[in-house]
């Protein structure tokens, strides 16, 4: 995630401050502009403090009433929710103090994948504007009641994302974590993960090209995924799969491993995006034939090679595993990339870039 200037000042301002902790300035994200806007009220609408007479109104998104959102829009969009909080489709009970709460972090994570996802150049559009090949969210939860029976399973079907509520909870996500063996369990991790069978459905399924060659790097998705899913439940993953998968739970089917896949990709370009915006490099003085030396003086999203995006990742990843151990934390990034997952990697890349 990039780090943004507070308009008014120049001091630096994070994606989900909504007042600028040295000026004062309310703060709103503007999509069209990809930035964090300064603003003031006047004439009780929203104006840029740093623009000019001319300049447009806004106002903040509906979800900003609930601390949901930050984003703002133009006072004559005929919409009220911003690009983000118009994708969803089910919220939760926001008189639920404990609900609410958990959709607010829910929101954090979203927003951040959707940022994301324009800076990628992807088709994003909701259900009511394209009924058919359209996003939405569903955030439930466990307690309140739902079209169907038993518990709610985060996941996608059908172009629609289901969140349980209950992974807002880090005591949750720990458990479940642990139950299933996870090295990693996180909101964004979710979200990068769904996303990741929705543009499987819009860039991949309809596309022969693109269908041959994910048949080729990741496997026949026309297998049974009912019984792989039965099949990897009853005896796990393959002994041997950390050669060729990411995670465990990739091997179960080409559909898994793809989502695994497109979302260490987000986490990639994430990582790098952030570096870059606090100016990291790398250059440790054991470093005998530079393998852990990067400068993180890229733009991610910019049309450059999957080759510079990973050789600059890996010696971010080690470094900051090894800033992790020295606080007493687990690897921030507990994962080995072999070869065949560099070329999965690869090929996403690929796939994102013919959208841009």
């Amino acid at each position: 995630m990039n780090v943004f200037l507070c308009s008014e000042c120049r001091n630096p301002v994070f994606f989900e401050n909504t007042r600028c902790e040295k000026c004062g300035s309310l703060l709103g994200f503007e999509a069209g502009e990809g930035a964090m806007v300064s603003l003031l009220i006047r004439d009780n609408l929203l104006v840029k403090a740093a623009g000019t007479e001319t300049d447009g109104r806004y106002r903040y998104c509906d979800n900003h009433a609930f601390q949901a959102c930050n984003w703002i829009i133009p006072q004559d969009f005929p919409n009220m929710l911003c690009r983000a909080c118009e994708l969803n489709e089910t919220i939760p009970d926001t008189t639920n103090p404990g609900h609410l709460e958990a959709w607010q972090q829910i929101e954090v994570a979203k927003h951040r994948l959707v940022y994301s996802l324009l800076r990628m150049n992807l088709p994003l559009r909701n259900r009511h504007a394209d009924p058919q090949n359209g996003l939405a969210f569903r955030f439930l939860s466990d307690q309140a009641p739902t079209p169907h029976s038993g518990p709610v399973m985060t996941g996608h079907s059908q172009g629609v994302i289901t969140i349980n509520i209950a992974e807002a909870d880090s005591i949750h996500r720990e458990v479940t974590r642990r139950q299933l063996g996870e090295p990693y369990r996180t909101l964004i991790g979710h979200f990068r993960h769904e996303i990741g069978h929705y543009y499987w459905d819009l860039l991949i399924k309809p596309d022969g090209v693109n269908l041959a060659a994910f048949r080729n790097t990741f496997g026949d998705e026309r297998v049974d995924y009912s019984m792989a899913l039965r099949n990897y439940h009853q005896y796990g993953a393959p002994g041997n799969w950390q050669g060729n998968y990411i995670s465990a739970y990739s091997t179960m089917h080409p559909w898994e491993d793809w989502a695994e896949i497109w979302a260490h990709y987000m986490n990639f370009m994430d990582l790098l995006e952030t570096a870059s915006a606090f100016g990291i490099s790398v250059n440790p003085s054991f470093d005998q034939d530079g393998s852990l030396f990067m400068e993180a003086d890229i733009d991610p999203y910019s049309p450059i090679d999957f080759d510079t995006l990973y050789h600059k990742c890996l010696p971010l990843l080690s470094a900051v595993n090894s800033l992790n151990r020295s606080m007493g934390q687990p690897d921030l990034y507990p994962f080995v990339v072999p070869p065949p997952v560099r070329e999965k990697l690869a090929f996403v890349h690929g796939i994102v870039r013919r959208m841009s």
